[in-house]
């Protein structure tokens, strides 16, 4: 790998800056100073260091976003603003959202680079947990909350796997899906003849939103974070 490209994936700055960085001898390769922009290195095996400092390479990389409403879960729209727009990082081209959230819908949403480990977590034969705080239109009834543990008619082959819903006020609930189909939510509540009002999504998989991010803002999971992640490409 050239070292100019090594030090753009890991965001160091723009390719003119990264040369910058080389032209000053800022950057050193082994302990000695880098040669030129397109000296090729081992990114496993030499040892990178800007300023001093260590630098290591990620082959996969992995963020979580607050998603707002009216963002689209998708890398590129042509009338929508994108989650990948919400992301600035230098480089992003290789990253893409793990699933979709409805343009109305807020909440967690995993950004990453790694395929195997996003077609795991959507795989349908692994069921994975998905919980969402959800505003409904009117009370919902023991009885149907019933109904949406044991799995409802949503105009399918089959009924909705059983879910797990917690009544938190008579516009709130909390439901906890194992699937995930198109507007599953909605058409869930609209089965117990009810209406979803807002939609937030709390968690995804081992993965819960961080209370102190903002919408519309992201930070990079944390190794422990990552290592739950890890179960699902196994």
């Amino acid at each position: 790998m050239r070292l100019d490209k090594f030090l753009c994936e890991l965001n160091i700055g723009s390719r003119s800056q990264v040369k910058e960085y080389i032209r000053k001898g800022l950057v050193t390769v082994n302990s000695l100073p880098a040669i030129k922009p397109e000296q090729k290195i081992d990114a496993n095996k030499d040892r990178i260091a800007l300023r001093g400092e260590a630098l290591f390479y990620k082959r996969f990389v992995y963020y979580m976003l607050n998603k707002p409403a009216g963002v689209v879960s998708a890398t590129r729209d042509n009338t929508c603003k994108t989650v990948l727009d919400l992301i600035t990082l230098a480089q992003k081209k290789e990253l893409f959202p793990v699933g979709r959230l409805d343009k109305d819908t807020e909440g967690l949403l995993l950004i990453t680079n790694d395929g195997e480990l996003a077609h795991a977590m959507l795989s349908p034969k692994r069921h994975v947990n998905k919980t969402y705080l959800v505003g409904i239109e009117k009370p919902l009834l023991p009885g149907q909350a019933e109904a949406l543990e044991q799995g409802v008619d949503i105009g399918e082959d089959r009924r909705t796997l059983p879910a797990r819903v917690e009544i938190l006020s008579d516009s709130q609930i909390t439901l906890t899906i194992r699937e995930g189909k198109f507007h599953q939510v909605k058409r869930m509540l609209q089965a117990v003849d009810n209406r979803v009002l807002t939609l937030k999504r709390l968690s995804f998989g081992p993965l819960s939103l961080d209370e102190k991010l903002p919408a519309g803002a992201y930070r990079e999971l944390t190794e422990q974070e990552v290592a739950l992640l890890y179960e699902y490409r196994k």
